[in-house]
């Protein structure tokens, strides 16, 4: 009878730990990309447009490197873009707050480099 107890805690700790462990596991989850443009900030935008096309996306900084390695830059007015090549997903845009005005938002999750020196590619 106690083996039979045992077992049954056993296999109910199993189920809670696999349970668990596939909860963090969406199916809809995008892998992040390494994603080439121009970044502009300011006090009220912060848009990525990725080389090559028109769209332009609302940025959400989740490395917390973005918006600071702009700002180090030292620029006299805001709004100048800069090249950037950053790790991140881009998703639909909120329906309200900021970034709303976007149809889309990249999450950056890791910036790879930042530059001034915009190339002479598509990305002018």
């Amino acid at each position: 009878m106690r083996i039979l107890n045992i077992q049954y805690i056993i296999l109910g700790i199993t189920l809670m730990l696999v349970s668990a462990c596939s909860c963090n596991r969406r199916p809809d989850a995008k892998k992040p990309l390494v994603i080439k443009g121009l970044y502009s900030f300011g006090p009220e935008i912060k848009s990525f447009q990725e080389c090559g096309r028109e769209k332009e996306f609302w940025v959400t900084d989740s490395s917390a490197q973005l918006e600071l390695k702009y700002s180090q830059m030292n620029f006299e007015k805001p709004y100048l873009p800069v090249y950037v090549e950053v790790e991140g997903v881009k998703k639909p845009s909120n329906k309200d707050g900021l970034g709303a005005e976007f149809d889309s938002t990249l999450v950056v999750y890791k910036v790879i480099k930042i530059t001034k020196e915009i190339p002479a590619d598509s990305c002018r």
